[in-house]
């Protein structure tokens, strides 16, 4: 008796999704299409962003956006040698 499980001969399923090895990172979007990316930066990115900043000797502003401020994270962090 032979059955379906929706998966072609390489091992993925129909829609094209993957996981694993070829599927990148999966949980990196780009901060615009953040749902909650319009909201104020949180706790933590504020920390960070203010260890960064002094590292690099530069001022930013604190009324940044979460998306906003994970952008900066990022800028900082290729700067620094960070990330």
């Amino acid at each position: 008796m032979s059955t379906s499980n929706n998966r072609s001969t390489n091992g993925t399923d129909d829609t094209g999704d993957v996981l694993g090895a070829g599927a990148g990172n999966s949980t990196e979007k780009d901060p615009d299409d953040w749902v909650t990316g319009d909201e104020p930066m949180t706790g933590a990115q504020r920390s960070y962003l203010d260890t960064l900043a002094r590292e690099a000797g530069e001022t930013i502003s604190a009324e940044l956006t979460k998306a906003e401020a994970s952008e900066e994270i990022d800028r900082l962090q290729k700067k620094s040698g960070r990330g």
